[in-house]
């Protein structure tokens, strides 16, 4: 049984990361930092996405999976610009059930020459802060124990007096 997916997303990651709240070019951790951002929120949409980020590390340029969010890092010497336009002509006419998440007006121009969705970088990173707005936010607060629960750690400690049970004492 196949997954119905509602939309695929093509990612300029470079483009999209100083978009995002709390996102900089110049963290180290930018692109994993993207990637999870980007997971919960296609979880939610039914969708997937390729992120390609451009100027890989030497030796870690190839594609990766992380569930929802396949990676490109593309090396240097090319750019994810280009390796973005291989990709949507490559898709050929399934291309106009992608939507390109882009600001940059070549990649943009290479998208439409394909009947491509455009949404500016801008745009959706609008759409992940409303997701993500929306989302209950977790407890930052002890919950208290009750009664019953404080009387059965009593117990359990009061058990071994002083002395913790073999095998505990260093």
């Amino acid at each position: 049984m196949g997954y119905n997916w509602k939309m695929q997303y093509i990612i300029d990651g470079h483009n999209l990361i100083p978009q995002v709240r709390g996102l900089t070019l110049g963290d180290p951790d930018d692109e994993q930092t993207l990637i999870d951002i980007l997971s919960p929120f296609l979880r939610s949409k039914k969708s997937r996405a390729m992120v390609f980020f451009d100027r890989a590390a030497t030796g870690q340029a190839g594609q990766r999976n992380y569930g929802l969010v396949k990676a490109v890092f593309v090396p240097v010497g090319s750019t994810a610009d280009a390796a973005i336009a291989d990709y949507i002509q490559q898709l050929g006419g399934a291309a106009s059930n992608h939507t390109l998440v882009s600001s940059d007006r070549m990649v943009q121009a290479a998208g439409r020459a394909h009947r491509v969705n455009i949404l500016t970088s801008q745009s959706f990173a609008t759409q992940l802060e409303a997701f993500f707005d929306q989302q209950p936010q977790s407890p930052t607060q002890d919950v208290a124990l009750s009664e019953r629960e404080v009387k059965e750690w009593e117990d359990f400690f009061n058990q071994y007096g002083s002395q913790p049970p073999d095998g505990l004492n260093p």
